[in-house]
Order: structure tokens, then C-alpha cells, then sequence
């Protein structure tokens, strides 16, 4: 009898947040094809998600809430844990971006930002991270950082602000609970083909000289990210704390 493959997570419930488009369905459906159940946070439908996660013979959960309303969420977390039973993973991918210039920037769009980009990524990882170590159990953690984890950018200083925390929060975390069988690692997407990158997609100048850019010669796609997801929520990682994974088609390489 062969073994299981490690990159395997069939019998594993994974979180996913903003599930409902992009990446976050990207990831979702490279979760279910691996075999994993799939439990979606979200303000949005994810009814497209559902039908997509569902076709691969999987369990798909859509969890309505909006995640700027931290306590809520980390209670709709604990609720799924006890009627689903225990989640396996978490991957911390929703998120919104605002531009303007920093000159013009208002506290209303950095509060907006930070509260989705990083402050819920951190109560649902913590809320998460309780309930694996008052169980005891192994558990993974993936957060969705950026170019910008690492670049300045330009007029997305909120953004550029929660992409360089969500890599620090990943590291702390990373210190606290490797010990504890809890990997948490992020992903660093480079341009891939979403909402956030629409309006970059739409500036004809700007998309050629960011293409240009890159070596593989092309914007990237949502399962690109899904599928480096999945190998950081499955064994084939185990050994994995704290890193950083840029899936950018050589950019930071250029």
C-alpha cells in the first residue's frame, strides 16, 4: 500500500478568508483539489467558490461576516470549530487596497485597510491559534503578504504599511508557536490578475512597464498562489516556520 502523498490534505478542514473571488478562490480550489473541506470567511457570496470547491467531491462552508468586526469573526471560528469540527489550517487572504497620494491620504482609508489587511488577520490567527493549543493539535497558518511586504510602492501607503506588518506578525508567531506544531508561514504574491490589480491592469503604461519587469512575461494567476498554498498547508512543509514564499514570476529576482 502506498503512502499518502505529503502534499496531500485530504481528511483536512482549511479557513480561507475572502474567499469569494481572486485569490482567495484560487487558493480555495487548489485546497479542494488536493482534497481538502474548504470553510470560506467573507462579506461577499461565495456561492461561485462553493460550486468550483464542491465539483472535486469536497465539503464547502460559507461563513458570512464582515472581518473588520474582529470579536465576531474569532467567534464564528470557535462556532465552526464545534458544529464542523477542528480546523486544520487558516489562510489569512482577504484584503483591500486604497490609492492616493500620501500627501492626500485619509485616516478613514488607513483605518479600513489596516483593520482588514492586518489587525483581522491577527485576532483570526490568535483565535485560531488558542483553540489548537488548548487541544493540542498541529495546525497551519498561511498569511498573504506582497511585493510590498518587501517594496514601498506608491500612493498605497496603508497597504504598503499592512503587507510589511502582516510579515512581522507571521515571524512573531512563527517564534511562538513553532514549538508548538503550529507552522505559520506567508505567501508574497507578486501582480497577479484580481480585483486589487485592476486599475494597474487598466493603466496601459503602467501594466507594460510592470510586465516588463517581469521575467516570466506575464501577470499571475490566482491558482499560482493557490497552489503554493497548499504545499505550505500540507506535510510536505512540516519543517517550514516563518518563512516567506514569493510566487511573483521573477520580479524580485529582476
Amino acid at each position: 500500500m502506498n503512502a499518502p502523498s505529503s502534499f496531500s490534505l485530504a481528511g483536512r478542514t482549511i479557513a480561507v478568508t475572502g474567499a469569494n473571488t481572486g485569490i482567495g478562490q484560487g487558493i480555495a480550489v487548489a485546497i479542494a483539489r488536493a482534497g481538502g473541506a474548504v470553510i470560506g470567511f467573507g462579506r461577499s457570496s461565495m456561492d461561485e467558490t462553493a460550486a468550483l470547491v464542491e465539483a472535486f467531491g469536497v465539503r464547502f462552508t460559507s461563513l458570512q461576516c464582515d472581518l473588520r468586526d474582529h470579536a465576531a469573526a474569532a467567534g464564528l471560528l470557535d462556532d465552526a470549530w464545534t458544529t464542523l469540527g477542528a480546523i486544520d489550517g487558516l489562510v489569512n487572504n482577504a484584503g483591500i487596497i486604497r490609492r492616493e497620494d500620501a500627501a492626500a491620504f485619509t485616516e478613514v482609508d488607513w483605518d479600513d485597510v489596516m483593520d482588514i489587511n492586518l489587525k483581522s488577520a491577527f485576532f483570526l490567527s490568535q483565535a485560531f491559534g488558542r483553540r489548537l493549543i488548548a487541544e493540542n493539535r498541529p495546525g497551519r497558518i498561511v498569511n498573504i503578504a506582497s511585493m510590498l511586504s518587501f517594496q514601498g510602492g506608491i500612493r498605497v501607503v496603508s497597504y504598503t504599511a499592512s503587507k510589511h506588518g502582516i510579515l512581522g506578525v507571521t515571524r512573531l508567531l512563527a517564534n511562538e508557536w513553532a514549538g508548538k506544531a503550529i507552522n505559520v508561514n506567508a505567501i508574497a504574491p507578486g501582480y497577479i490578475v484580481t480585483n486589487n490589480t485592476e486599475a494597474l491592469r487598466a493603466d496601459a503604461e503602467r501594466s507594460a512597464s510592470i510586465l516588463a519587469r517581469i521575467p516570466a512575461g506575464r501577470w499571475g494567476e490566482p491558482e499560482d498562489i493557490g497552489d503554493a498554498a497548499v504545499f505550505l498547508l500540507a506535510p510536505a512543509s512540516k519543517y517550514m516556520h516563518g518563512a516567506v514564499i514569493p510566487v511573483d514570476g521573477g520580479w524580485l529576482a529582476r
